[in-house]
This record gives C-alpha cells, sequence and structure tokens, in this order.
C-alpha cells in the first residue's frame, strides 16, 4: 500500500470566526497557562488578607470530657473499712481570647511580604496573557497565510502546466528547443513538489487555531 498524495485542488475551509480578536478573547478565558496565573493571584490576594488579619484578636472555644474508674483499698482493717471503687467523669469548657499587642514588627512585614507576592502575581498573569493573545495571533494568521499561500501555488501550478503545453507545442513546430522543454517541465514539477507542504502545514496550524487553548504548545 502507497500512500495517497493530496486532492487536487486542496479544499481548507475557513477558520471560524474569522476575526482574530474573538480567538484572543477565548484563548484568555480558557488557556490553562492564564488560568494557572489568575488562580495564583486570588491566592496571593488571600494571602494578604491573611495577613492582615494578624492585628485582630482571636477567640478559642476550649472543652474536654474524660471518664475513668477509680479504685482504692483502705489501709484499715476491719469489715468497717471496706475498699472504695468507682467511675470517675470530668468535663471542661472554656473560651480564650487573645489580643495581639506588639510582635516585633512580624505582622507589618507578613503583610509587606504578601504585598509583594501579590504584585508579582498579578504581573505574572498580565504577561501569561500577552503571550498567550501572541501565540494565538501567530497560530491564527499562520493559518490565514497558508490558505492564501495554498491558493498562489495551485494557480502557479496552472500557470505553470500551460506553459509546458506551449513550449511543447512550439517544440513541435520548431520555434523552441529542447531545453525550453525541460525547463518547463522542471517549472511544473517544482511547483507540484512545493505546494502540498504549505497546504500540510496549514492543516496542522488549524489543528492548533481551533483550540486556542493548545496554541502555545503546538508548533507547526
Amino acid at each position: 500500500m502507497s500512500p495517497k498524495g493530496l486532492a487536487v485542488p486542496v479544499v481548507l475551509p475557513p477558520t471560524q470566526p474569522p476575526v482574530v480578536d474573538e480567538w484572543v478573547l477565548r484563548a484568555d478565558a480558557e488557556h490553562p497557562t492564564v488560568r494557572k496565573a489568575t488562580l495564583g493571584l486570588e491566592v496571593a490576594r488571600l494571602e494578604t488578607e491573611k495577613a492582615r488579619a494578624g492585628h485582630l484578636p482571636t477567640v478559642a472555644l476550649n472543652g474536654s470530657y474524660g471518664k475513668g474508674h477509680v479504685s482504692a483499698a483502705s489501709d484499715l482493717a476491719g469489715p468497717s473499712y471496706p475498699s472504695v471503687s468507682g467511675t470517675q467523669t470530668n468535663a471542661s469548657i472554656g473560651v480564650t481570647l487573645q489580643m495581639p499587642l506588639f510582635a516585633g514588627y512580624a505582622i507589618q512585614n507578613r503583610v509587606k511580604e504578601t504585598l509583594s507576592l501579590e504584585e508579582k502575581s498579578r504581573n505574572d498573569l498580565e504577561a501569561a496573557r500577552r503571550g498567550v493573545a501572541q501565540v494565538t495571533r501567530q497560530a491564527f494568521f499562520g493559518v490565514q497565510s497558508g490558505q492564501a499561500q495554498v491558493k498562489a501555488l495551485e494557480a502557479a501550478e496552472s500557470s505553470s502546466q500551460l506553459a509546458l503545453e506551449a513550449t511543447q507545442l512550439g517544440y513541435k513546430v520548431g520555434v523552441r528547443v529542447n531545453l525550453d522543454v525541460l525547463n518547463a517541465q522542471t517549472q511544473l514539477f517544482s511547483t507540484r513538489r512545493d505546494w502540498p507542504r504549505p497546504a500540510t502545514t496549514c492543516w496542522w496550524a488549524r489543528c492548533g487555531c481551533d483550540r486556542p487553548p493548545a496554541c502555545s504548545s503546538r508548533k507547526t
């Protein structure tokens, strides 16, 4: 079994939607890198709120419950002093209030640290969005360019075929030589050799462009 070539002419369906901005918006909402950076920023904000809460008082509710068996023998002999045994139950409950007065600026420094980490997470999110938007645009315009290149090569093949037929006719009537026919054949076969490459590349680019979340990892 031998591999089959591409069908001629190559039919490449248009990319839908045809506007690149819609692909960028979709990639910004669904791309794993952007979603990861967004979650990182949310976690950093929660850490900042947690650090700021270190200035606030805390209330703790404590409770305990215990039950055990007690057995004790009397040191005095005689029936009037029997041994003692039974069950003992202990229960307690309490409320603890802690008011931070001064922690050696540990809380303030922790707040500054979390604010810096939050700013870093915000910058990482912005960088991720820009990177995803750039890669998505490159994939989209790569598809558009590939489709135009395929059409141009198909037109060049038709032109080369007509040029070869005209050269062969001229050779028959004596106005062309063998070299002219060979050059025309070379041009035609070169065009036929080149045009399947952008067609295949365009299909692979479409696979990445039709799924914007994968555009950053797919290379064509």
